[in-house]
């Protein structure tokens, strides 16, 4: 599973004109199931993510993590982090989860967050979204399970 995290200020997604989810202070994390991910690999990225430390303290050291800064998450599906590009000139997803092993784990993700107190937002499973943001430092990380 491999999710890149943006710390945001502010964050939404579009479906059709409509927003489908948003949030103020917190995380845009956009969220790839590999086709060998577990249920083991979403506890595992969902419990690091939530425990990420990079918001500022009172000295200006990235020293809290969401509950601490009462922030939010806003996971929105995208299969295309798991695009190969090393050949060729279009990439290949090979390696992305089929559509309905995606869904089920992304869905866990995002019941995993919940479980850990984390208010979150989700975009709509395969559909075209439209994303804005406004990233916050900036601070953008990758985190990818294991392979547990």
């Amino acid at each position: 599973m491999r999710a890149v995290i943006q710390r945001v200020s502010q964050a939404s997604v579009t479906v059709d004109g409509d927003v489908t989810g948003a949030i103020e202070r917190g995380f845009l994390i956009l969220l790839g199931v590999n086709q060998t991910d577990t249920q083991d690999d979403v506890i595992w990225t969902a419990g690091k993510v939530a425990g990420l430390r990079v918001f500022e303290d009172d000295d200006g050291k990235m020293n809290l993590d969401l509950s601490q800064v009462n922030g939010a998450a806003l996971v929105v599906s995208q299969f295309t982090l798991y695009g190969d590009c090393r050949k060729g000139r279009r990439p290949s997803f090979v390696a992305a989860a089929r559509p309905d092993q995606a869904r089920s784990l992304y869905e866990s993700f995002v019941a995993e967050l919940r479980g850990l107190g984390v208010t979150v937002e989700t975009g709509i499973f395969q559909a075209d979204m439209q994303v804005k943001l406004t990233n916050d430092g900036p601070v953008t990380l990758i985190v990818e399970s294991p392979g547990l």
